[in-house]
């Protein structure tokens, strides 16, 4: 093995191994909260083997030598990383630009359709995920070679659709100021969108875990907490339908995360198809363009063994 690839995130940093054939073993997932940072979390996960190169993928901007993340109290150089964990290379990308180099090499297994035709052969690809927060990215086939395009999508300003998008929006307002994406597409998201929801009728829900808003929605008993899934669901197909619109992605628009995966059923696909259409005069173009959930479960770390590093 000569390459130590991460997935790093706001709640979990993923290690693992990979040699020449691209694929990560001996994956293990560790705790970001539980390490002072991640040259820690990184030896504890190597426990003594070395490696000559690695590529950590992670959840924030990349666009210094310092980095910090956005969702998580990680901060750290890139080269002084390098020479404590005694590496000849290091490279920190985005963590959707790793989401979006794993794409090309995913299987049929690896994904679930979402509606749509088939993908457009050797056209761009659009990727998005929410988690702790909201992932977004681009890939475009320039003469036969995939190129990752790093965005901060996920903090782009959140658009209402309804009236009722329309006060929820308003109700964030008055909380945070800017209301992106991210604050209604994302595990902490939901807390908002179910709290907002309760707020606008004048009530109270004390709740901070997005499992408990899920689990509440699941048995029937919360619903705000059934409502924030059901506008959770349009929201994430609209943002998708935007992002096909931006990048013109033929070749599909790609899920990603782990939230809409825990979600199962809760998930309304139905509502999510209904939201990437309705662009107006685009509702056409968009009913051609594919959307797929990404089931494999390491999709980071395979994008992030798929970075090409210079010899």
């Amino acid at each position: 093995m000569d390459r130590l690839v991460a997935d790093i995130g706001g709640t979990n940093a993923r290690f693992a191994l990979c040699g020449s054939d691209g694929e990560p073993e001996s994956e293990q997932k560790l705790e970001v909260a539980a390490y002072p940072g991640v040259v820690e979390a990184a030896r504890v996960y190597l426990a003594g083997r070395q490696v000559a190169h690695a590529v950590f993928a992670v959840a924030t901007h990349v666009d210094s030598d310092w980095i910090h993340l956005t969702n998580a109290p990680w901060a750290f150089s890139v080269r002084a990383t390098e020479v404590a964990l005694g590496l000849k290379r290091l490279a920190v990308i985005n963590d959707f630009t790793a989401q979006a180099l794993a794409v090309p090499r995913l299987g049929p297994a690896d994904r679930i359709e979402l509606g749509g035709e088939a993908p457009q052969a050797g056209a761009a690809i659009g990727v998005l995920g929410p988690g702790t927060g909201l992932g977004v990215a681009g890939l475009l086939p320039v003469r036969g070679i995939w190129y990752p395009i790093p965005s901060e999508g996920g903090h782009v300003s959140l658009a209402p659709h309804d009236e009722g998008d329309a006060a929820v929006l308003a109700c964030l307002r008055r909380r945070f100021g800017h209301v992106s994406n991210e604050r209604v597409l994302s595990g902490p998201g939901l807390v908002n969108l179910a709290t907002a929801l309760a707020t606008l009728e004048g009530e109270t829900l004390v709740i901070d875990d997005p499992h408990e808003v899920s689990r509440r929605a699941a048995s029937g008993e919360c619903r705000f907490c059934q409502e924030a899934l059901q506008r959770f669901s349009s929201f994430l197909g609209a943002a998708a339908g935007d992002l096909a619109l931006m990048f013109c992605a033929l070749g599909g628009v790609y899920i990603g995360g782990g939230l809409v995966k825990r979600l199962g059923g809760l998930f309304d696909v139905e509502r999510f198809r209904a939201s990437f259409v309705a662009k107006g005069r685009f509702v056409d173009y968009l009913t051609r363009i594919p959307a797929y959930l990404v089931t494999r479960r390491d999709p980071g770390l395979l994008g992030a063994a798929a970075y090409p590093l210079p010899d």
